[in-house]
């Protein structure tokens, strides 16, 4: 399991955008960027930047994976048949982790990580505690008997700020069928990502 390097909201601020779509991000605050030179004048971005930045924000977003397997998870989006950045969104929402995030088990990605890793997520009625895992259509996502009365997942389910997708439908509060693979435009980014872009960043 990789851990967090940085602090949960660093990603919104020097992207200058609440990427996780969250009430208390800084940028709510304050739409420049951190430290002394935040508020400077931007200069022009160039392609290699702004392929960078698409590549940093998707990657962050997904509870910032190591880049060792986000570059795995490209190679695999490339060579399926298909649109490679239709491909990379698909099998990004595929992990275990973002399914369990999606199914508002836990509040952020970095909970549903825990979660899975403490033992307390079951895939068609296995422990699984591999947050990379990647769920198959039809599979059955369910929470085990203690994690249905965490705070934390109580606390989850009751946020109006973000909605379960239809991809994934639920069956009661604690178990959820993963429906079909979306595309980009079904995932309910709070800001927009363009996966063409690190398409394009990884095959320079």
């Amino acid at each position: 399991m990789s851990k967090r390097s940085s602090a949960k909201y660093k990603l919104d601020r020097r992207m200058g955008e609440n990427v996780f779509g969250r009430p208390k991000s800084p940028v709510n605050r304050r739409e420049y960027g951190p430290g002394q030179h935040g508020q400077r004048r931007k200069s022009k971005m160039s392609d290699f930047g702004i392929q960078l930045r698409a590549k940093q924000k998707l990657k962050g977003y997904y509870g910032d994976v190591t880049e060792k397997q986000f570059k795995q998870t490209f190679q695999q989006a490339s060579r399926m048949k298909g649109d490679a950045s239709q491909n990379l969104i698909g099998l990004l929402e595929r992990r275990l982790d973002m399914i369990v995030y999606r199914a508002k088990f836990a509040p952020t990605i970095w909970a549903a990580r825990q979660l899975v890793s403490h033992g307390h997520i079951r895939v068609n009625g296995v422990k699984c505690n591999i947050a990379s895992r990647r769920v198959d259509v039809g599979d059955v996502v369910e929470l085990g008997t203690k994690a249905q009365d965490m705070a934390l997942v109580i606390e989850a389910q009751s946020l109006a700020e973000r909605d379960v997708p239809e991809y994934i439908v639920q069956d009661g509060t604690s178990k959820v069928t993963f429906n079909r693979v979306p595309t980009l435009d079904e995932v309910p980014y709070p800001v927009r990502m363009e996966p063409n872009l690190v398409v394009e960043f990884y095959s320079r």
